[in-house]
């Protein structure tokens, strides 16, 4: 790294319980490279989401409170839109195509109405932790962080839960995210699995459902379902 590139810890940046549950699972030396290559990134600018916004959904959704976990693979490349979740966007943001059909499938599902905002802290807040497969993206430049060692990072958050005694459905959508199944062994736990929401995925998607199935597993377990009308907090 530089010598004018400010240092970066990412484990520091997170929030304590996640911290205790994640390192278990990471190696340091893999850690300290992934810290020094998103420090020059964000160096170097611009990167999304903006470095404040990096880990909220670790911060809204600590792991003795995840029920759900929707994955993603990217964060949006454009700006103002990425703040941290999956799929989500900031409020006052055009709400992307594959968001859009993810609300389609919401409003066929529980016939939940048409969110005002593509904005999904309130689901996050239920315990749904949205997460996407690699954490940062370059302005433009779709997959541009990729193999720099979020995969692991975001794998070792797959396998933490996996730990956990208390429920966890792990909603799956598109042929990456589904490749994380494996990653699931403990039995407690759900696995749904469905095509990516994107437009360009004419199938597969939309029809699988996977709201209230998620909340038949939660129930079926004794836990609260999720009330995804609340999208935004």
């Amino acid at each position: 790294m530089p010598d004018d590139t400010p240092a970066l810890d990412l484990l520091a940046l997170l929030p304590d319980e996640w911290r205790a549950v994640l390192t278990p699972h990471l190696d340091p030396a893999r850690m300290s490279t992934l810290s020094e290559f998103v420090a020059a990134e964000y160096a170097a600018g611009p990167v999304f989401p903006p470095l404040e916004d990096l880990f909220s959904a670790y911060r809204l959704c600590p792991p003795s409170a995840c029920r759900v976990l929707i994955l993603g693979q990217d964060p949006y490349h454009r700006a103002g839109q990425a703040h941290g979740l999956s799929f989500s966007v900031r409020e006052g943001v055009s709400v992307p195509p594959s968001l859009r059909n993810v609300f389609k499938e919401l409003g066929e599902d529980l016939g939940v109405p048409k969110p005002r905002s593509g904005t999904l802290d309130g689901w996050a807040a239920q315990g749904v932790l949205l997460l996407n497969s690699v954490l940062t993206v370059r302005q433009g430049t779709p997959g541009s962080h990729a193999n720099r060692g979020w995969e692991e990072f975001t794998d070792a958050t797959i396998r933490a839960l996996d730990t956990l005694e208390s429920r966890v459905v792990f909603l799956l959508w598109g042929g990456y995210a589904r490749k994380k199944a494996a990653l699931v062994g403990n039995p407690q736990h759900v696995v749904l699995e469905a095509g990516h929401p994107s437009p360009m995925n004419p199938r597969g998607f939309l029809g699988s459902r996977p709201f209230s199935a998620a909340n038949k597993a939660l129930a079926d377990a004794g836990l609260p379902t999720i009330d995804w009308e609340r999208s935004a907090d």
